[in-house]
């Protein structure tokens, strides 16, 4: 049944690439750009305020002088940095007293070269990301510009807006689509012959954001990097429609604060997202004042399939829950109940974050099992991940099959906090369950944890691997005993991990969190199992 699903999947592929195929041959051709002129805009009619485009960039700490670049050779230059230099997202950086004769010239030549389809260059997120950069600047923009560079750039912000509305509904990608209708909501604000895109604009978005939101404002991509790229976006817009006068919508205000509190819910100690399905390591700065400003009001310690215990000076969050639906996976990590753990403000177990930002194999590499502080079997995946090109490109890079979380349970008493989960990704193919406990020791202060194979099936040989990753900053060594180690924090400051009759080993390991590979170290605990379930008891304290 898997292998009829999978086949209907490919030739749905096949159509979908051909279908695009032939559509970027009419994009090119005169007829196509021919429908995309329409109504000339006879007057801006709000001038956005240029610096709230710093919440969606992330050029805030550069400085960019075109004053000092010969305009005619700008656009030969890195060509290989097509996005970033096409989105116009530098912007931001430019000095607008001195850098605006040189900016119309830039823009200018621009025009002349690329206000008719091309591929790279209007790619959606490139071309969404430029109507959101020359609108928000239009007013240095059009400052004692010639009638006919007025003309021609405003015809130019409607085209390539007109091609976004022509196509956004063959679009599939629902961080595409934000930016999409962000371009539409901005020209619909600006532009009183265009007010239609606003209605239309803000109408779709409230529909995506049903969509892609589950009740307490969490994205069903179970991604923390999600929640930040909407959030950034949604405030921007909420910040344009504020500025320009006119109402912000309730189902506006309502995800924006339902998005903030699980921000707030996920943010580890040192103002940074976990590494749980497609996080990496990211700044927060852009929106950190709208986050300071926000009360949070947390139900419960579960948010988004995340549990968090907050005690004194421990902070762990774990992954309690099963993968997001198919079309929501193009960035999942098989690491069910995996953690991290912090101390005093410093992260002691980690998991390895996602390699996007590397390479197409690191972002391979981070969404296995062995990546995660978690279990791994016969050194296996617990998710497999789709391999076909063309279906990745088509669908993302999902995944192909899903599993079970159950049993969850919490626990706050007078002498432990903590949880229980569970969840059966082996099951199938290895006739095993695992069971998580983590709880933080409330009488003694430190982190104890209990793990459990379950055996459904008898008879099949496996190894198990319990992998505990961690932080690259710090320095791990193995004990005289064999079954403890000592994670060196600093100086005169360590902690013990240990576990209870079995031995452990530290190997290497790589964090691909960052934009570059990483060495690191994780301790594992494994064995073999037959017949038999296995328990484990480790626990992390301070070395005294």
């Amino acid at each position: 049944m898997s292998r009829l699903k999978s086949v209907y999947f490919y030739l749905i592929a096949c159509q979908i690439t051909l279908i695009k195929f032939f559509k970027k041959i009419y994009f090119s051709s005169k007829n196509y750009n021919k429908s995309l002129e329409t109504k000339t805009p006879q007057q801006v009619y709000y001038n956005p305020n240029p610096f709230l485009l710093t919440i969606i960039t992330s050029y805030n700490d550069r400085s960019f002088r075109i004053s000092e670049i010969d305009p005619n050779i700008f656009w030969l230059e890195d060509k290989k940095n097509t996005h970033q230099m096409h989105n116009f997202f530098w912007l931001n950086l430019i000095n607008r007293k001195t850098d605006h004769i040189n900016l119309k010239k830039i823009i200018y030549i621009w025009m002349l070269k690329n206000s008719k389809y091309k591929k790279e260059i209007w790619e959606s997120s490139t071309l969404s990301a430029r109507v959101i950069s020359w609108i928000s600047n239009v007013d240095v923009i059009l400052s004692n510009s010639t009638f006919d560079f007025r003309k021609n750039f405003l015809n130019c912000i409607i085209s390539q807006t007109n091609h976004l509305k022509k196509n956004i509904k063959f679009e599939k990608d629902s961080s595409k689509k934000i930016e999409i209708l962000t371009a539409i909501i901005l020209t619909g604000l600006v532009f009183k012959e265009y007010e239609e895109n606003f209605n239309v604009g803000i109408k779709e978005l409230e529909i995506l954001i049903k969509d892609f939101f589950d009740n307490e404002g969490f994205p069903l991509s179970r991604n923390p990097v999600d929640l930040v790229f909407f959030l950034k976006y949604l405030i921007f817009c909420k910040e344009m429609i504020k500025d320009s006068q006119k109402y912000v919508p309730d189902f506006l205000d309502d995800i924006i604060n339902k998005n903030l509190n699980c921000l707030h819910f996920i943010k580890t100690p040192d103002k940074q997202l976990p590494l749980f399905n497609g996080a990496n390591i990211l700044k927060l700065s852009p929106i950190e004042k709208y986050l300071e400003k926000f009360k949070p009001d947390f139900k419960n310690n579960c948010l988004g399939g995340l549990f968090k215990i907050k005690y004194k000076n421990h902070f762990l969050i774990m992954d309690i829950d099963k993968p997001p639906q198919t079309k929501f996976s193009k960035s999942y990590q098989a690491g069910p109940l995996s953690f991290e753990y912090f101390l005093d403000g410093i992260k002691i177990i980690t998991n390895s974050g996602f390699g996007k930002h590397i390479s197409r194999k690191a972002e391979l590499l981070s969404r296995f099992n062995a990546c995660q502080s978690t279990l791994t079997i016969n050194d296996t995946s617990i998710t497999k991940f789709e391999k076909n090109e063309m279906m990745n490109k088509v669908f993302g890079n999902s995944i192909q099959n899903s599993f079970k979380a159950y049993d969850f349970s919490s626990k706050n008493d007078n002498s432990l906090l903590g949880c229980t989960a569970s969840n059966n990704g082996y099951e199938k193919k290895f006739g095993c369950t695992h069971k998580r406990e983590v709880y933080i020791d409330k009488n003694n202060n430190y982190l104890k944890g209990i793990d459990h194979i379950f055996k459904v099936k008898d008879g099949y040989p496996i190894r198990y691997d319990f992998r505990f990753h961690i932080n690259p900053e710090l320095s791990v060594v193995k004990t005289m005993s064999g079954n403890s180690a000592l994670i060196q924090i600093s100086k005169n400051k360590s902690l013990l991990f240990s576990v209870n009759d079995e031995n452990l080993k530290i190997e290497k390991s790589v964090f691909l969190g960052d934009k570059k590979i990483i060495d690191s170290n994780c301790i594992t605990i494994s064995g073999n199992l037959v017949n038999k379930n296995k328990i484990i008891n480790w626990e992390i304290k301070k070395n005294i």
